[in-house]
This record gives structure tokens, sequence and C-alpha cells, in this order.
């Protein structure tokens, strides 16, 4: 999750109105060519700005380094994300809060079919790209926990409870958006994300249940085991 950036700056899939790229987008467009062609190792900055046209500063402007220009709207999607979860500090439902921040990113992928499957198979080649992709789920999910844990402060297991969850909701972000990458990008992202969050979801939504069994002393444990068991399975009768 390239440095901040207002809502005149333009991603990769945006223009000016006057139909010229952005010298961002030129930037981007250049470095995503070259990486492929050359690889990302045997490219350097120099060849980024010469074949986009620009100045070595142009570059430096906006990406302090030659892996920020691989993950150009992180920035701004965890500001926005952390914005959407300060404005939830009411929020009646925190987890489905959590999930609708994770699907911010998933929607910031989809914006760019094109870029997003080509960056999946450069970070599957480049450690260095793989640990800075890494570093950058971290802070996503560091932005959850935080919001979870001011949420569940009333609660004895409030702080482990955060820290799960905010991991389970980036664990299935990345499950849905591995699967929809890994096939191309074809179809709807939402299709692959959707059911693991909706799992996450439930699992930490729903109220929890309480089952009480009155039993004779002696009664074997896998008999007792057995019948807290099917109550759970099947409810009351």
């Amino acid at each position: 999750m390239s440095g901040p950036h207002d809502s005149r700056r333009e991603s990769p899939t945006r223009g000016p109105e006057d139909g010229k790229a952005p010298i961002r987008s030129q930037l981007v467009t250049a470095a995503f060519e070259l990486f492929a062609e050359r690889g990302y190792e045997e490219t350097t900055i120099d060849d980024i700005v010469r074949l986009a046209g620009v100045g070595r500063r142009s570059f430096f402007r906006y990406f302090p380094t030659k892996e920020k220009v691989i993950f150009p709207d992180h920035e701004q999607a965890l500001a926005d994300m952390v914005d959407y979860l300060n404005e939830g500090e009411h929020d009646p439902d925190p987890v489905g809060r959590a999930c609708g921040a994770a699907r911010m990113v998933m929607r910031m992928y989809a914006a760019n079919v094109h870029y997003s499957v080509k960056r999946y198979a450069l970070t599957r080649k480049v450690p260095a790209l793989k640990a800075y992709e890494l570093s950058v789920v971290w802070r996503y999910e560091r932005a959850l926990a935080d919001y979870l844990i001011r949420r569940f402060a009333n609660l004895p297991d409030g702080g482990a409870r955060a820290s799960v969850i905010a991991a389970g909701v980036v664990a299935a972000h990345n499950h849905g958006m591995r699967a929809w990458l890994r096939s191309g990008g074809r179809g709807e992202v939402a299709a692959s994300v959707e059911p693991a969050l909706d799992l996450v979801h439930r699992t930490w939504s729903e109220p929890e249940e309480s089952v009480v069994l009155i039993t004779r002393r002696g009664i074997p444990m896998w008999q007792i085991v057995q019948r807290i068991e099917t109550e759970l399975r099947e409810g009351p009768a």
C-alpha cells in the first residue's frame, strides 16, 4: 500500500481532459513495458524516464524508488481506507466495516485489470517486489487492526479479537484476489473476493450460541461430546 496525491492526480487508468497522458501515467506505462521486455532487475530508472520522454527529476517527483512505480496507487488507497474506517467509529457492525475497507482495495485492483495482472506476474518473479508487497499488505492489516482495537476496547479479548479479524479480512481479500489474478483478471473480481469476505463476516458477526447439557455422572465423555455436536448441528427440537 508512491507519495500521497489528491483527486486531480491521475492514476494509470485516467488521463487529463486534453487526451495527453500525465507524466505519472507515462512513467508507469514505460516501466511496465520495460519490465516485461528486459526484466525488472535489468531496467534502470534512466531507462524508464528515457522511454517516457521525461526528465529523471520527474520520476522522483512521483516515485521515490523503482519499487514504488509498480504499486502507484497503494498510498492513496491506504489513506482512503483509514478515512473510511475513521468515519465508522460508531458503525454498529465493525466487522462489516472492516470488510468494506478491504473492498476499497479490491476496487483499486479492478480499476485497471491490465496493470494488476502484470503486477501479479512480476511480484511472483522478483523477490524485492514480493518483499515490498508484503510490507504493503502489513500496513493494510495494521490499519484494520487499529480500527478494530478501538471498537473492541471494552471486551476482555478485544486486542486479540481485533488482530485475528484484521488478519482474517486481509487473508480473505488476498485469497479471492489471487484467484482472480491467476485467471488473468477474467470475470468480476467481486465474484472471487466476496465469498471469502462474507465468510469472515459471518464467522465474527453472528451472535454466539451457548449449549447447556445436563447429564448423569459417569456418562462417557465421547457420548457427551456427541450430544453437544448434535445440539450445535441440529439446534433445539
